[in-house]
């Protein structure tokens, strides 16, 4: 087993506008230290049994984030160089998801109590039967690199495993370790305001860290969003443990979208205007950025490309968020331009020393129908970059829906008639829907609402789970059912009474109480 580096490796606050390293804000962690960290974490598990405590805690974190505001933002640009006004807005939605979560712990749905009497008429006959949900334990939660609030520290992996009662080990990232420090101070003063341990709340740094958290046997369960790579390792980690846990990752999407002749005859502008903003925000380090297109070729795909091109060269270069992901993507670039057939009509690449300029590139569909060197444009390039696969008839654009991976998005744009349910819109509607799991109709993926009804996931490589890491239901990751059978009623959890002193919904006797 891993015992930790001989000398403690600093961790810097690195500049990637400049690449220059800023600060040094911790140390790498030590195996004994996750160690450490992990026990404290398991031993202040009990303090979260109260939902009424949990739900004050969360919406505390989010009081104290908002007054932190000014100074996490400005640690955050300095580290990330996403702006201000992008940072700001994802600090309140990482503030809305944690009071929601609250809500959530308030209502009590999220428990799934059930409780059935005795039936001896019943074929077989029915016990007294009693099921509700319980917290799994410890989660180790990996922080993303693009989202430095809402996917981090304070993210949703870490207000939804609080919410069912975990406590977490966050690992931090290494592009923004000095605002992951700053953020679990605040998490910790809010669980200490509301007599919670504040090592409900612990934090790491370091590669090795990471795989000695993964590993530890009092972590139950983790969250991950990054590389496919990267989370495929821990993945595989997590399964290899003498008790395996549940990996819930999200790996990589490359978020295709169709495009029918008829919607491009019918607004091709609007449509190239909208894949141009879509592709570009956030300087394309978007989970849900659009990567693949699939454009009717001829006269109303032309006038897409066209508007494409025009609203992706009013685009300016944009710094990405660290060193290392604008070397892999100048790279991507040069792999994918050398290929045959692909055309560049806004070539992306480096935009200065330390930036880089959006573009696209435009390849025949049928270079992607069937096994060849042009797979690597069904793979997903982290960056302002966009593949425009031009397809003749249907059976070419079905061809290559065919060959794509698990996705966490799959979008269509469709013509007026054919989103009224004419033409081949129900049709695009289920071929779409076995690739991802959310399907848009005449819009863009970027932007995921926190929402009860929102999903967040999709078939592998997408993520490892079934599960959703946004909205209400990310809270069943970390959670377990339980049955008693025959349990006097004085040994039950006040949650599966009969009397129902916390007045909780439940299913009593097969009738829905709210």
């Amino acid at each position: 087993m891993w015992k930790g580096p001989a000398v403690a490796a600093p961790v810097w606050s690195v500049d990637p506008r400049t690449g220059k390293q800023r600060e040094q804000v911790a140390v790498e962690a030590t195996a004994q230290e996750v160690d450490a960290a992990v026990r404290a974490a398991h031993e202040v598990r009990g303090s979260l049994a109260d939902r009424a405590v949990r739900a004050a805690f969360l919406r505390g974190a989010a009081d104290a984030l908002e007054a932190a505001r000014d100074g996490l933002v400005e640690t955050a640009d300095a580290e990330t160089a996403l702006g201000p006004v992008r940072l700001t807005g994802e600090l309140a939605r990482t503030c809305y998801q944690l009071r929601a979560f609250a809500d959530i712990v308030d209502e009590g749905a999220f428990l799934g109590v059930v409780i059935d009497h005795p039936d001896d008429t019943a074929t077989p006959p029915v016990p007294d039967l009693r099921r509700y949900k319980v917290p799994l334990g410890v989660v180790a939660v990996y922080s993303a690199s693009n989202f430095p609030f809402a996917f981090s520290v304070a993210g949703g992996d870490t207000a939804s495993a609080l919410a069912a009662g975990c406590p977490v080990v966050v690992k931090a990232h290494p592009d923004h370790p000095g605002l992951s420090e700053l953020v679990v101070k605040v998490l910790r003063r809010a669980a200490r305001e509301q007599g919670v341990p504040d090592a409900v709340v612990g934090l790491v740094h370091g590669f090795e860290a990471g795989l000695e958290l993964i590993r530890h046997p009092l972590v139950a369960a983790a969250g991950f969003t990054g590389s496919v790579k990267g989370g495929r390792a821990l993945f595989d980690a997590a399964a290899a443990r003498p008790v395996p846990i549940p990996f819930h990752g999200e790996l990589g999407s490359l978020n295709p979208v169709v495009v029918t002749e008829a919607a491009a005859a019918e607004r091709a502008e609007a449509i190239g205007a909208g894949l141009a903003g879509s592709m570009t925000l956030g300087v394309g380090q978007f989970c849900v950025k659009p990567g693949l297109v699939l454009v009717p070729s001829g006269a109303a795909g032309d006038g897409l490309v066209k508007s494409l091109t025009d609203g992706v060269s009013d685009t300016d270069a944009g710094v990405l968020l660290d060193h290392r992901m604008r070397d892999n993507f100048l790279a991507g670039i040069a792999e994918r331009t050398q290929l045959p057939d692909v055309e560049s009509p806004v070539t992306p690449g480096a935009g200065g020393e330390h930036t880089v300029s959006a573009g696209f590139l435009t390849v025949p569909a049928g270079k992607l129908a069937g096994e060849g060197e042009h797979d690597v444009l069904l793979e997903e390039c982290f960056g302002p970059v966009t593949v425009v696969a031009r397809y003749d008839d249907d059976a070419e654009a079905r061809a290559v829906l065919s060959r794509l991976p698990g996705n966490l998005t799959a979008t269509v744009h469709l013509s007026t008639e054919e989103a009224e349910g004419r033409g081949r819109g129900p049709e695009l509607l289920a071929e779409l829907t076995p690739l991802a799991g959310r399907v848009l109709v005449n819009g863009w993926p970027t932007g995921v609402a926190v929402a009860p009804a929102q999903h967040h996931g999709g078939p592998y490589p997408a993520t490892t789970s079934t599960s959703t890491s946004v909205g209400g239901t990310a809270i069943e990751r970390w959670l377990r059912p339980v049955a008693y059978q025959n349990a006097p009623e004085a040994l039950l959890p006040p949650e599966l009474r009969d009397d129902n002193p916390l007045g909780l919904p439940r299913r009593f006797n097969g009738r829905l109480e709210h």
